[in-house]
């Protein structure tokens, strides 16, 4: 049975107080003029209700009714095992994520002690997947035809999901990049079990081989931990560089297994017209050591072509606030937050962010971190291993000419 909810008339007084709680804006309260108190009554929107119960909870008259679908008792839990690891790659290339969740798969199936398994898709990419099982992998599935050269949602789609239904795991981990964001939605909704997205840190429970998933929620002002004991396998994609890549082991043995399938029943449904490459000059902001950040305090687009001159002579790439993005003063690739990147640089130099948490949050483990801004009080100046106040437009230019000068007399 779905979830469901509803507001209950003869009960309801119109107080507003499931309207102030509900964190999705879903509930509304309008007049009822038949009412012989003249009460009001809540108006739930089921466009917009994702039914978390926060309404029916806050409720002082129990007039809100939340019933939701019961866990899936259908699944037998014993029939899955095992943790994979989804080894994203483009031409050849494996994702560098893949590293971090191979460490990260491997803790988890020691605690359940089970085997960690990598799943490579592709196009004569089964030489990689020696690689793979150097960094943690007890087996690898690989999937080899010349109709995966490129990534396509819905051949991907059906391909895991056939191999998922095969050998059933307990746990699958994708990377939270943009494959992985839409790669890992269709396969839940394909095999019918839940996902969490975004994820920053993971846990078993021994008791009930449950994944506890975290992630950041409502703005990145708390934390949620998220569980699907109801359904197996249990998904999630995992934000980059929130854990170390697994280190190489270059003597270590593991299975390569093929697994075929009849390419002739995969439904595709787009077609790839070509691959552009990122053309910018500056290094990928999701591995940089070093990375210029600008916020709505640069202004201006023209100002991001100072912090990408800054950015070349350190070494480093150019990141950017929510803020920045969305003025249109630099490409959505280079946003580091809640909604964009996690980076954990060596050197994190923001100039013009106030430090709201949905930026901080994708940048706070950064080694050193240097804040320029105008604003001494603001919270990007207060967690910065050096706050240098002032106006960025003075600050960075007189930074640029002492390296030039420095490396003109070295």
């Amino acid at each position: 049975m779905p979830n469901s909810i509803k507001v209950l008339n003869d009960k309801c007084v119109g107080c507003g107080m499931c309207e102030s709680v509900c964190p999705f804006v879903a509930v509304s309260i309008i007049e009822r003029q038949e009412h012989p108190k003249k009460f009001k009554l809540a108006v739930i929107d089921l466009n917009k209700c994702t039914h978390c119960g926060t309404c029916a909870q806050n409720c002082k008259f129990n007039a809100i009714e939340l019933k939701k679908d019961a866990p899936n008792s259908d699944v037998d839990k014993s029939l899955y095992k095992g943790v994979w690891i989804y080894a994203q790659q483009r031409h050849g290339e494996i994702s560098s994520v893949v590293y971090e969740l191979l460490n990260e798969g491997k803790r988890l199936a020691n605690e359940l002690d089970t085997t960690l398994s990598a799943v490579l898709i592709g196009d004569n990419t089964k030489s990689k997947a020696q690689e793979l099982i150097n960094r943690g992998a007890d087996k690898v599935y690989v999937c080899d035809d010349p109709i995966f050269i490129e990534f396509q949602d819905d051949p991907y789609t059906d391909v895991l999901s056939q191999l998922i239904e095969k050998e059933k795991p307990e746990i699958i981990l994708m990377g939270a990049t943009n494959i992985g964001r839409s790669f890992a939605s269709r396969v839940a909704a394909r095999i019918h079990t839940g996902l969490t997205a975004d994820c920053t840190f993971l846990e078993i429970d021994l008791e009930t081989r449950n994944l506890q998933q975290t992630r950041p929620a409502f703005g990145g002002n708390i934390m949620a931990t998220i569980l699907t004991p109801g359904h197996r396998p249990q998904m999630a994609t995992v934000r980059h560089k929130v854990f170390k890549e697994a280190k190489v082991e270059a003597l270590r043995n593991g299975e390569i297994i093929d697994f075929k399938v009849d390419t002739q029943t995969l439904i595709n449904r787009t077609k790839f017209l070509g691959f552009v490459k990122n053309a910018t000059t500056v290094a990928n902001v999701s591995d940089a050591n070093i990375i210029v950040s600008g916020g709505r305090g640069v202004g201006k687009a023209e100002g991001f072509k100072l912090l990408e001159e800054f950015a070349y002579l350190l070494g480093g790439a150019v990141g950017a606030s929510r803020a920045a993005v969305d003025s249109d003063w630099i490409p959505y690739s280079h946003q580091i937050g809640q909604t964009g990147k996690t980076v954990v640089p060596k050197l994190y130099i923001a100039c013009g962010i106030s430090g709201q948490i949905q930026h901080t949050i994708g940048m706070s483990s950064s080694d050193i971190i240097v804040a320029i801004n105008k604003d001494s009080s603001c919270n990007m100046m207060q967690i910065a291993t050096y706050a240098l106040e002032g106006d960025l437009y003075e600050i960075i230019p007189n930074i640029i000419k002492e390296i030039k000068l420095s490396r003109c007399n070295n």
